[in-house]
């Protein structure tokens, strides 16, 4: 169960380390689920852990959102799933 539980944490650290996502790809991919071009998005925070890269972003009308983009990585060999919002 320890080698299991620490083969898992490693995989996470690797993921993390090996993240190649850049705000405007962030922006470009949330945008797209958002119906919003990436000029009327700011990336207000982002923070990676394992596979997933969490942000927030702020929409020129005033709205926020919070997206998961999973993915991006050199396990997924830098693609990512469609990014997860939601209105804050």
């Amino acid at each position: 169960m320890l080698i299991a539980s620490l083969s898992v944490t490693g995989c996470a650290a690797v993921a993390s380390k090996t993240n190649t996502l850049t705000d405007e790809r962030i922006l470009s991919e949330t945008g797209g689920v958002l119906g919003l071009s990436p000029s009327e998005l700011t990336l207000v925070e982002r923070r990676t852990e394992g596979v997933n890269t969490y942000v927030t972003l702020k929409a020129k009308n005033g709205k926020t959102y919070a997206c998961t983009v999973n993915g991006g990585n050199l396990f997924s060999f830098g693609m990512t799933n469609p990014p997860v919002c939601s209105a804050r």
